[in-house]
């Protein structure tokens, strides 16, 4: 069985890209996979993309450690010296998210995913790194080398992420935001497993509010009605 590492603090604002840097594992964690789809953000209404060119995408694979420092360097000063390698970069990758997103959507609304959208992800998966033991303090540890492009092998890891959790791991505690401004996905790891709101500081207070502003609207119209 895989593991993943979640999220336990609802107290922390789920808005925030987890961009500690640390060992370049071989697995992304289901939370880097949720971050990913949020990067396509709606803000009050707004929509926000974060990844929206190739250097904001670059950026954010290597810091949510998903490509090498060297790969990173290489590939932005292709991207900005090629404006269709920079298109082709920021288009993928936002391909990508987009099918995971409608993954994450179907499994919450209890329905297939659209077939493209699968084929998306599944085109993804292909993508290939070799696991290889490396040498360690007490022995060996497992590590991995990417076979061609980092971006593939950066988005395989981010699709294997979610496909872990829809396949092995808890797909019913998927969610969407239910503030109709915000659309943010998250895993509720309340104990309940009812958690409606990404963030109940932020979005499930910005809910209440609105519920309470149209009960008292509905009470004035009363009052004021013959």
């Amino acid at each position: 069985m895989f593991e993943y590492a979640s999220p336990t603090d609802e107290s922390a604002s789920p808005h925030a890209l987890h961009t500690q840097q640390g060992h370049h594992g071989h697995q992304a964690a289901l939370e880097d996979g949720l971050d990913f789809i949020n990067t396509l953000d709606t803000d009050r209404g707004a929509v926000v993309d974060r990844i929206e060119t190739a250097e904001a995408a670059l950026k954010w694979l290597f810091d949510h450690n998903l490509m090498h420092r060297d790969a990173l360097a290489r590939l932005e000063k292709t991207a900005a010296e090629s404006p269709p390698v920079a298109s082709r970069i920021a288009n993928r990758v936002r391909r990508v998210r987009d099918a995971m997103r409608e993954l994450v959507e179907a499994t919450v609304d209890r329905r297939p995913p659209r077939s493209e959208q699968l084929a998306e992800v599944n085109r993804a998966l292909k993508t290939h790194y070799i696991y290889e033991l490396v040498p360690a303090p007490d022995g060996v540890s497992m590590d991995h080398r990417h076979e061609g492009d980092p971006v593939e092998g950066a988005l395989a890891r981010l699709a294997e992420s979610l496909a872990r959790e829809l396949s092995q791991g808890q797909p019913e505690r998927l969610r969407i935001c239910a503030n109709d401004t915000c659309d943010w996905v998250f895993a509720d790891t309340s104990r309940t497993g009812k958690r409606k709101w990404c963030d109940m500081s932020t979005c499930g207070n910005r809910a209440k509010a609105a519920r309470h502003r149209e009960r008292q609207k509905a009470h004035d119209e009363g009052l004021a009605s013959p």
